[in-house]
């Protein structure tokens, strides 16, 4: 089995190759980049050749022998380059979406790329969706859009939210999610995060656990890589 595995690995690459090459695209970045992330990288060369026309229909016979051995080269980069994977990875999470609370713009089972470095140089923004720990139970990760932050003063009329007395601009939210619920004011402190699901009446946030300290915030969701037909950047 494990040599069915390297095989299909291999020509995953040397297919890459040669269909990037005849869009003339750089054959050998988009392989190296599926040899080191496996399924992510085929997966992002997927959505990407959709947007590029073939313009080599046919390739000279030494053309397809080249792309062939393309791995061999890229595997040997991807090699020295896979040393530095596990630095990568703490730079990212992979998340999935689990339930319906910020339905639609994220979606039940949603596979999502977190990037860990976003908010080294800044503090999350409103209208930021961020990955963070549950308060009650930081064993748990919830995928919120952060609301309010230190400082700000929040409420809500019959469903409509005001952040410092200006009304929300929430158009992400549909009718049918919203609620009709009527609380605050609530003073952020500082270093805290008020934060809601964007299915307002199908969501457990800050309006019923609180607020969400900074040290919890583990990142900002930047993309969605599955289901394909909806992947894109946050």
């Amino acid at each position: 089995m494990m040599w069915l595995g390297v095989a299909i690995w291999y020509a995953a690459i040397a297919w890459v190759a040669t269909d990037a090459a005849r869009r003339r695209r750089s054959w050998f970045g988009w392989a190296l980049l599926v040899a080191i992330t496996n399924i992510f990288g085929l997966v992002w060369w997927l959505i990407a050749r959709r947007r590029v026309a073939v313009v080599d229909g046919r390739l000279a016979p030494w053309r397809w022998i080249l792309f062939g051995l393309a791995p061999v080269p890229v595997l040997i980069v991807g090699a020295v380059s896979v040393m530095q994977l596990g630095s990568i990875l703490r730079l990212i999470q992979v998340a999935r979406i689990e339930g319906q609370a910020m339905a639609p713009t994220l979606n039940n089972q949603d596979r999502l790329i977190v990037n860990k470095l976003a908010y080294v140089a800044h503090p999350p923004a409103r209208g930021d969706i961020v990955m963070h720990r549950y308060p009650r139970d930081t064993g748990k990760i919830f995928a919120k859009r952060v609301i309010a932050i230190g400082g700000d003063t929040v409420r809500s009329v019959d469903g409509r939210v005001f952040v410092n007395d200006v009304p929300l601009s929430d158009d992400y939210v549909p009718r049918q999610n919203r609620s009709h619920d009527t609380w605050g004011p609530h003073t952020v402190p500082a270093a805290e995060y008020f934060v809601m699901g964007d299915h307002r009446n199908n969501s457990s946030d800050s309006r019923h656990w609180g607020l969400v300290p900074a040290g919890l915030v583990l990142g900002r969701v930047a993309l969605r890589w599955w289901p394909i037909q909806d992947a894109g950047l946050f």
